[in-house]
């Protein structure tokens, strides 16, 4: 076995590699970069689940960052555990051809209660009396410690929401080296997130995009050597590419105004009340989920969504089946946004009535995929003074809310979900081992493989039809 360091820089695109990421270019250069075929949804849970699989969407079930949960008819987001997927993971395929392969998951999604031998993921303290405190969730247990003890805790904060910077894509890389260091694994799969984030807030033609550009160049580039240094093979994946935005689409609020959506009053809070809506969307990015109750409805709201700016196209469940996302935790339909546009899953129809949890970094709470988290509310005059009087009254044990994110949608400047963005703004694979790369477009579903022909060598055909492995024992 030859052990390999996956790096999944998000957002990385054949145009964005060149001046602004030497080390990267100097990758591609001496191995070799092929554009990225992704699924749909191209969203950061459907395409790793994919990659870990070597399946689409409708086969391992996550068809998005999530989904109505129909037993619970609740929607969740983010969930983290291993056992929502089906199909067999990338290391279980290792351990297979091999019982000595290991696998490291540093802060891959669905990271939790899977057969991966480390993995490490974020996860927050939570208190009663209100307060989020960074943390990290390891397996086995003690590694939490051990990374603490020797990075500090995990920079939540700089994690996502406005404060997002370098410093937690950093703490991950940082973390990645120490298990590698300490436990050898055969595979290693790290997150590096941070050029997602500038790209959503100022879209891809931003010039300030170079500083976000840079600074991933320089971790990544620390772990390329770091992982060659120690004998180690590099691929390089991203799951989509950022494509420029201008027009939200408020698709909950046309749902309510059809009178379709229902919401509840709580002390006047509104909130989305999936059990009695006749109909509901889970925007995520440029693509959104479009529940409906009634089967004879279905017609109707099909007819609905069509009519609304900035929908391109409206799948059932034929098309659903075509572009491999037919699954039972799949809407009734299927919205996708115009090249240009993208979902919110505002459902107010007035910000007086927005629930208390829009003007906060809530992932959990939101009925959908929030990009306005990346922003502080411009209409806050001294924004370092509002959130460091909310945080002197958390830690004095007070209850607070952090309410410092606007509700305006049109500051988004950049999106993702499509599948069929321009190669050039696509994603890609990056290999320091070009003759393991095919020619041509890679597809999202065969980077599992590709992981595993890294590992072992690839699989060719002996004369009499049998296989033979090539490269490594």
């Amino acid at each position: 076995m030859h052990p390999l360091v996956v790096l999944n820089i998000v957002g990385l695109t054949p145009e964005l590699v060149g001046v602004h990421t030497p080390n990267l270019a100097r990758l591609a250069q001496r191995g070799g970069l092929r554009p990225l075929r992704t699924v749909t949804p191209a969203v950061t849970c459907s395409v790793q689940a994919t990659f870990l699989t070597g399946l689409p969407p409708g086969g391992h079930g996550a068809v998005g960052n999530g989904w109505l949960f129909r037993d619970l008819y609740e929607i969740w987001l983010w969930r983290q555990s291993n056992r929502l997927l089906s199909g067999e993971r990338v290391w279980d395929a290792g351990k297979r051809r091999n019982p000595r392969f290991t696998c490291a998951n540093m802060f891959w999604w669905y990271n939790m209660a899977s057969s991966a031998d480390y993995a490490v993921t974020p996860r927050p303290i939570y208190k009663a009396d209100g307060r989020k405190i960074p943390d990290c969730y390891a397996q086995p247990s003690g590694l939490r410690d051990e990374l603490t003890a020797k990075l500090g805790p995990f920079p939540l904060f700089s994690f996502w929401g406005p404060a997002t910077s370098i410093a937690s894509t950093r703490w991950i890389a940082d973390a990645a080296l120490h298990v590698i260091e300490t436990r050898n694994p055969t595979l290693t799969l790290v997150y590096l997130p941070h050029l997602d984030y500038g790209l959503q807030r100022l879209g891809p033609d931003n010039l300030e995009i170079a500083k976000d550009l840079h600074e991933v160049d320089g971790v990544a580039g620390t772990l390329i050597d770091a992982a060659e240094a120690c004998g180690r093979k590099v691929l390089i994946v991203s799951e989509y590419g950022i494509v420029p935005v201008r027009k939200p689409v408020h698709i909950n609020r046309a749902l309510r105004q059809a009178g379709l959506l229902t919401v509840r009053d709580e002390l006047g809070d509104e909130l989305l009340d999936p059990p009695q809506s006749r109909a509901f969307a889970v925007a995520d990015h440029q693509v959104a989920h479009v529940y409906v109750a009634d089967g004879g409805d279905i017609a109707r709201v099909r007819a609905l969504l069509e009519r609304i700016d900035g929908i391109a196209e409206v799948w059932g469940t034929e098309e659903m089946r075509v572009h491999g996302l037919e699954h039972e935790r799949c809407g009734e339909l299927v919205a996708i946004a115009r090249p240009d546009a993208w979902f919110t899953y505002y459902y107010w129809l007035d910000d007086a009535g927005a629930p208390d949890f829009a003007r906060t970094v809530e992932i959990h709470r939101k009925p959908g995929y929030d990009p306005v988290e990346l922003f502080l509310d411009p209409a806050i005059r001294f924004p370092k003074l509002a959130i460091g009087w909310r945080l002197l009254k958390r830690t004095l044990g007070m209850r607070t809310l952090m309410d410092v994110i606007p509700l305006d949608a049109s500051l988004v400047r950049g999106s993702h979900g499509r599948a069929d963005t321009p190669p050039a703004r696509g994603p890609l694979v990056l290999s320091s081992d070009a003759e393991l790369l095919p020619e041509g477009t890679i597809n999202a579903t065969d980077i599992k493989q590709l992981m595993l022909d890294h590992v072992f060598g690839r699989l060719a055909k002996a004369r009499n039809g049998a296989s033979l492995e090539t490269g490594y024992p």
